[in-house]
């Protein structure tokens, strides 16, 4: 059986290739997402002193059941005591 492709509509679409456009190649926008990280349009910013977040730590520690923000904390406590030479 011999296709007669004159009096078809098979010969008239065109094909498509699939490594066109954003598939191969896929947009990147420029610049790192963390340029940000940091950046406030607040007048005054008040950093916690060390000592104040220790307690803070040492609070939440106490009023949790959560294990998960009990390893956070206890890790967090333990850098803290690491750095002044306690432990």
């Amino acid at each position: 059986m011999i296709a007669d492709f004159t009096a078809s509509n098979l010969s008239k679409i065109k094909t498509k290739f699939r490594t066109s456009g954003a598939v191969s190649q896929p947009r990147r926008k420029a610049g790192s997402p963390l340029n940000d990280l940091g950046v406030t349009t607040a007048k005054v910013v008040k950093c916690a002193k060390q000592e104040d977040y220790v307690n803070r730590l040492y609070e939440a520690y106490e009023k949790t059941d959560d294990v998960k923000l009990k390893e956070f904390l206890f890790k967090e406590i333990r850098n803290y005591h690491i750095k002044r030479g306690v432990w």
